[in-house]
Order: C-alpha cells, then structure tokens, then sequence
C-alpha cells in the first residue's frame, strides 16, 4: 500500500482500490503522554507502598484514567517502584521430634512476681541474605531479658547458650516455650530439672 500510494495515483483512489481509509494513510502515530501519570503512581506508591501494579492501576482507573495493567507495570519498572516478591518465611520451630512434650503450666495463671515464669521463644533477624537466629530467654513478669544468644544455626546450642548464663543467676518456677525440638531436647530439659525448674510447653 504503502509503494503505492507513494506512485502518482491520487491518495483517494488508491485507497478506494486497496480498501484502505483515507485516515491511515495520514495518521502518524505519537508516543502517549506519559507526563502526567508517573506523578500519579508516585503519589500512589508513597501513599500505598505495598500496591502492586494492579491496584495502582485500578486506583488510576477511579481517579478517571483509562489505562491498562501492562502500562502501569512497565511505569513502574521504569520508576523503581515495582514490588518484589516477598522473601519466603523462616520456621524457627520443628516440633516433628521423638523427645517428650510437657504440658502448659500457664494456661489462666497469674503472674504476681519475678522469676515466677521464664518464656523462652526464638525468632530470627535477616542480614544481608542469610538469617541470623535469636535466641531470647524473658521473665513474663517484669519483661526483662534474661539470657539471649545470636547464631547462625538453629541448633541446640543456640537456646542452651541462651538459657545457661539466665539459670547462674536466677532460677524460675516454670520455664515455658514451645514444641520446638531446641526446647524438648534431653540436655535443654535436664539443664531445667536439675534445679527443679518445671517444664512448660504450648499446646500444639
């Protein structure tokens, strides 16, 4: 169409011959403009940093905006502002062992004094792209810190490195935690009963 029209045949008759518009022979595509919308994202990212592409675009689309999600997508690849998948969760508790649990002591008790109730838990602390694991030993009662021990690896050593330098100083009545294999395996428990410490254990 195009060596055609370029010929010394008038636009209107090669156009009636090949069945083409008039219009398309003269319409020059022109890039959208972009100006105005990458404002509006921005707002609507600092507004609602956890949105996706998605949900920028259907808040786009109230404000009155035709546009679709690709675009969205791509503005906001383009920006900096599209949202990465999240880093997948670590599980600090395994309680899929074969030492014994113990039942839950705390269940409607009252905490009226200090090293009536220790709760021991561990969570984790993500550095760089590698987990470094916490190990906190806590007083229910007066919330205070009792022994904690930061280390790479959620084996046993992580809590009884936590628990030890706590049980020099003072000694609970009950010593809560979860199922976790750390907390029921035999040389956490035996370091608690030695001293009479009694285990206590969330129920499953």
């Amino acid at each position: 169409m195009i060596d055609v029209l370029s010929s010394d045949y008038p636009v209107a008759l090669a156009c009636r011959v090949l069945g083409g518009a008039r219009s398309s022979h003269y319409y020059q595509s022109q890039a959208p403009d972009e100006s105005g919308l990458r404002p509006a994202i921005d707002a609507l990212a600092a507004q609602w940093p956890t949105y996706g592409s998605r949900r920028v675009m259907m808040e786009l689309r109230r404000q009155g905006c035709t546009i679709g999600r690709k675009h969205v997508s791509r503005l906001m690849r383009e920006m900096g502002l599209d949202i990465k998948d999240k880093p997948k969760k670590t599980y600090t508790t395994d309680s899929d062992h074969p030492y014994p649990r113990y039942p839950n002591l705390v269940n409607d008790l009252k905490f009226v004094h200090p090293d009536q109730v220790w709760v021991a838990d561990i969570t984790y602390i993500t550095a760089a792209t590698k987990a470094v694991y916490l190990a906190i030993v806590m007083d229910v009662f007066t919330h205070s810190i009792r022994g904690w021990h930061l280390g790479r690896s959620l084996g046993g050593e992580l809590t009884l490195t936590a628990l030890c330098p706590a049980l020099i100083e003072r000694q609970p009545s009950i010593h809560h935690s979860d199922q976790g294999v750390q907390y029921a395996a035999t040389a956490y428990v035996k370091l608690l009963q030695t001293p009479g410490v009694a285990v206590s254990m969330t129920d499953k």
